[in-house]
């Protein structure tokens, strides 16, 4: 360390986008990145995933020295950086899917719920992007962190803390220089499981030198008080959630069920099954993901043309002409085979892919549920928080700099504890 050393952080990507935020933080010869992800843009159909056609269409930030030399073609510079590392904050790909393109000399940290997912969900390699020299379905070695524990990187250390956001396990970051402190939020929220939880981060960061936080709840201001909005409406909270879906079971006795929720919404996933007065039947590909990450074994059931799975429990499998018979017993996870759902049934639509109107495919999907006469409910619970709470975010760390990413209007944010900045793909603020 000398005199001129100072702090540095560059934004590389997911800026006026809704997710896909890289950005640097860096210190004499130590550096570090988050996240890792790939911004989700379904429009423009791409030829392919490659890292050119990534990086063209910025759908990750083109940034040197962190990248696998055999995908990029370019050397690390090991005498510039002696200490390097990345984290990622949750296991949405819209912050973990470009993970594999990371040199694998870098160690990669995040939180335990999220190291231990991410093989498990990569496990026919139809998750991640593919790494250089190895099987599609290989997710490379990511260290499961300690919660508060500092890690040190060179000059650099970071401390991971649980927080709350639709995907399971979600983590903040901070990030402290010998002389700054930044916290990252991820994507955070305060209606969630765990608002304790994003309480005790905000409590950590307070009085940070900067605040990145993300910003998906100012996105659409056109649609802030419209009914149909699909950010704003619907269940407040999780637990609203959770009871509508049951209220709904409740509501309708002799009538077929069926729902789906997102892979990585464990949490929410579990609290269905633990508080429906029907029994639930995952879909066998669901059902093993939790036992191979959590241990845990749950009713399931294969499709015709399923592979089968041998760590899940064949007492409990219940046949697929059982659940399609029937309209009393089960709440059951439909994911695909639609018209043969029954007539006058209920689908529940909980966050589950395609995830809205931003997706050519959503559309429809939705129509074919009218289309065969069964009623379509979308509930969704925002995975990201609205104005208010990110004002209170924002209000509980007083940032001296505020950088709101991962929006369609950052602009929207503001400071009134400090400076407001509104960085530029590629651009470095010096602290």
């Amino acid at each position: 360390m000398t005199l001129k050393d100072k702090t540095t952080v560059t934004f590389y990507n997911g800026l006026t986008t809704i997710g896909g935020p890289m950005i640097e933080v860096a210190y004499n010869k130590s550096h570090v990145l988050f996240d890792l992800g790939e911004v989700y843009r379904p429009e423009l159909k791409l030829p392919d995933e490659s890292y050119q056609t990534l990086i063209k269409n910025q759908l990750i930030g083109d940034v040197p020295n962190f990248y696998d030399p055999k995908i990029t073609g370019k050397p690390i510079d090991t005498e510039r950086w002696e200490h390097s590392a990345a984290y990622i904050s949750h296991l949405h790909l819209d912050h973990s899917k470009a993970l594999n393109l990371l040199a694998p000399e870098i160690s990669l940290y995040a939180g335990p719920i999220t190291a231990h997912l991410l093989p498990a969900l990569n496990e026919n390699g139809d998750f991640l992007l593919p790494a250089a020299g190895h099987d599609k379905n290989y997710t490379r070695p990511i260290i499961a962190a300690e919660y508060k524990k500092p890690i040190k990187v060179g000059d650099i250390t970071l401390e991971i803390y649980p927080s709350d956001h639709d995907a399971y396990g979600a983590t903040g970051l901070l990030v402290k220089t010998p002389d700054k402190q930044i916290a990252y939020t991820g994507d955070i929220r305060l209606h969630g499981y765990h608002p304790d939880w994003v309480r005790a981060f905000m409590q950590a960061a307070k009085a940070s030198d900067m605040l990145i936080i993300e910003g998906t709840g100012v996105s659409w201001p056109e649609e802030k008080h419209d009914e149909s909005s699909e950010e704003f409406t619907g269940p407040k909270n999780e637990v609203e959630l959770t009871e509508k879906i049951v209220r709904l079971q409740s509501a309708n006795p002799d009538r077929q069920i069926t729902f789906n929720t997102y892979p990585t919404n464990v949490e929410r996933l579990l609290r269905i099954v633990s508080d429906s007065p029907r029994k639930v039947v995952l879909h066998a590909k669901r059902a093993h993901l939790i036992k191979d990450s959590l241990n845990e074994d749950y009713p399931y059931y294969y499709l015709p043309e399923d592979k089968k799975y041998s760590d899940l429990n064949p007492e409990l499998e219940v046949s697929y002409d059982e659940l399609l018979a029937d309209n009393h017993k089960y709440l059951w996870q439909a994911v695909s085979d639609y018209d043969k759902l029954q007539v006058g049934g209920l689908y529940i639509h909980s966050n589950a892919e395609p995830l809205g109107d931003f997706d050519p495919a959503y559309k429809p999907f939705v129509e074919q549920f009218a289309k065969n006469k069964i009623e379509f409910i979308a509930l969704r619970c925002s995975g990201h928080a609205d104005e208010k709470e990110l004002k209170e975010i924002i209000g509980g760390i007083q940032p001296a700099i505020l950088v709101p990413v991962h929006t369609l209007h950052p602009e929207l944010e503001e400071n009134p504890f400090g400076e407001r900045i509104l960085p530029k793909r590629g651009q470095t603020v010096t602290l």
